[in-house]
């Protein structure tokens, strides 16, 4: 079968190394030439950011990250680096602490260096997302991409296991929604796939040795790749779902994409039969969905909406905020009903596989 595809690849400078963290931001900004450089890491990250940031001169330090990245929280991190004549971004942690930075940068241009301290995978991608009014608005624009990400697994030893397989699943997301994404091709499926294979190994190995340095390099470089993918292939269901989760109910953000994704491939495997096979072979697995459960069970993986305070009274807001949102191209043809059972199903934590009789689009 001959292909076709059109397949956009990102321009990002990527140092990865354990322990090398530090001299490596020192290279940056002296590639880079930077003289003004704000440090944004939330108080949780203050002091593991002042250790990377040791060998440099710091102009200002900014500690006000909230989850989701309110407006109003960016547009005073935007005021703080334009009062302080600020050139160069660096932001140290996870995923808001980078949405943070790339919130400043949507507006004012400013390059970012960007040291990730989970497997958030933001760092990778052009998407920003912001949320007012209860609601989270997402986008794709150049110049939020970090110009370098300084991946250094020994950052992450400090993350407690469950949040490790948390943001890891979260991670293991992009991978799995980039295989239906808007913009899918044959470049990004096999970085999804890989980046699978190394997540299940990573977040194995972690949870057996919190300590394990070369599971927690596995999780990076798995999570760099799923949000490569990710930023080919475009938002998917998946995040749609939870974005509006995370915007309109303030869910915690890697709980609500790891107890998700396992409605979601239900919802999606059996309508996508080439996804399901690169899945379910990169998990080690016969079946895509008994492949994640099998992960998931091993892992201890977040398991019901309900414990993160979603309500069965939310459901019809989350479906029909969600509903409109859902790209044309997705396997399984969404409706009112089957979003329901979906998000019914996640919050109670139930089997996945009994929920759906696929209904295929056309």
């Amino acid at each position: 079968m001959s292909l076709e595809f059109l397949h956009t690849t990102l321009g990002q400078r990527v140092l990865f190394g354990s322990g090398k963290a530090s001299q490596h931001l020192v290279e940056e900004v002296e590639r880079l030439g930077a003289k003004r450089i704000m440090v944004i890491a939330s108080g949780f990250e203050a002091q593991m950011a002042r250790e990377v940031a040791a060998d440099i001169d710091v102009a200002l330090w900014h500690h006000e990250v909230v989850m989701h990245v309110p407006l109003d929280v960016a547009q005073r991190a935007r005021q703080t680096a334009a009062d302080n004549e600020i050139d160069l971004l660096v932001c140290v942690g996870g995923g808001s602490t980078t949405g943070l930075a790339k919130a400043v940068a949507m507006t004012t241009a400013l390059p970012i260096v960007a040291v990730p301290t989970t497997y958030a995978g933001s760092e990778a991608t052009n998407v920003w997302g912001l949320t007012e009014d209860e609601f989270k608005r997402t986008g794709v624009d150049d110049k939020v991409l970090p110009v370098t990400v300084i991946y250094d697994a020994q950052l992450t030893l400090s993350l407690p296991v469950e949040l490790s397989i948390a943001s890891g699943l979260n991670g293991m997301a992009h991978c799995i929604d980039s295989m239906w994404g808007p913009r899918v091709d044959p470049i990004n499926m096999a970085l999804s796939a890989e980046g699978i294979r190394a997540l299940a190994s990573g977040l194995s190995r972690i949870t057996k040795d919190p300590l394990d340095l070369d599971g927690r390099e596995q999780a990076l470089y798995g999570a760099y790749l799923s949000a490569v993918a990710f930023a080919s292939a475009g938002s998917g269901i998946h995040h749609k779902i939870c974005h509006v989760l995370g915007g309109t109910f303030n869910l915690p953000h890697a709980q609500t994409h790891a107890t998700v994704l396992p409605y979601v491939l239900a919802f999606n495997a059996a309508a996508a039969p080439e996804a399901a096979e690169r899945i379910a072979a990169a998990l080690g697995s016969d079946d895509a969905l008994d492949g994640l459960q099998k992960l998931r069970a091993q892992l201890d993986a977040p398991k019901a909406l309900a414990d993160y305070g979603f309500t069965e009274a939310d459901i019809p807001l989350a479906v029909s905020t969600v509903l409109p949102l859902i790209p044309a191209n997705n396997p399984q043809a969404p409706t009112e009903e089957n979003l329901t059972a979906l998000l019914s199903a996640a919050l109670r934590g139930e089997d996945p596989a009994t929920l759906f009789t696929p209904v295929l689009n056309g």
